[in-house]
């Protein structure tokens, strides 16, 4: 299987975090990245390289304004979604996504919560967000939100049949 460096940027174009993940597939939903036990992910800002713990699978849609990773029930977390600009391929090899701040995140429970309100509302000004990216993410934020609430897929159980192949 192929591997895909994820690059996740800041609006400003500064490295946020970085890992290297396995290529699973594509289906009506978008491309489906597999995150094994061990797979390091660096988070560059924080100068902290960190290992997973627990198996995911990351959806990249293929045109929407999230990219959710989707942990198995080892973790407590179910889902944690990033609000996103939508993800920029560079051939098959590397994906590029520029993280709006906003995430979603769900329990194997069902508790859904949304994150960084503060951290969104300070980009708008510190990183000059547009006016239509704002209004996208928020958008995106909103729709996910009531996605996993509702097991709407592909925020329902669709993602299992991925996870099983970490």
């Amino acid at each position: 299987m192929a591997e895909v460096d994820v690059v996740f940027r800041k609006f400003d174009g500064r490295l946020h975090r970085r890992a290297v993940e396995i290529h699973l597939g594509e289906d009506e939903w978008g491309t489906w990245l597999g995150v094994p036990v061990g797979t390091e992910v660096h988070y560059v800002a924080a100068g902290v390289t960190r290992a997973d713990e627990h198996r995911g699978v990351r959806l990249i849609p293929h045109d929407g304004w999230y990219t959710p990773l989707f942990f198995a029930p080892t973790r407590n977390l179910e889902m944690y979604c990033d609000i996103t600009a939508p993800a920029v391929w560079s051939g098959r090899e590397q994906v590029t996504i520029v993280d709006l701040d906003l995430d979603v995140t769900r329990t194997h429970r069902g508790r859904v919560t949304l994150l960084d309100e503060d951290e969104f509302a300070a980009h708008q000004v510190s990183y000059g967000y547009p006016a239509e990216t704002v209004t996208r993410a928020a958008e995106a934020a909103q729709q996910v939100l009531a996605a996993c609430r509702e097991q709407a897929e592909p925020f329902g159980t669709h993602y299992r049949t991925w996870l099983e192949r970490v």
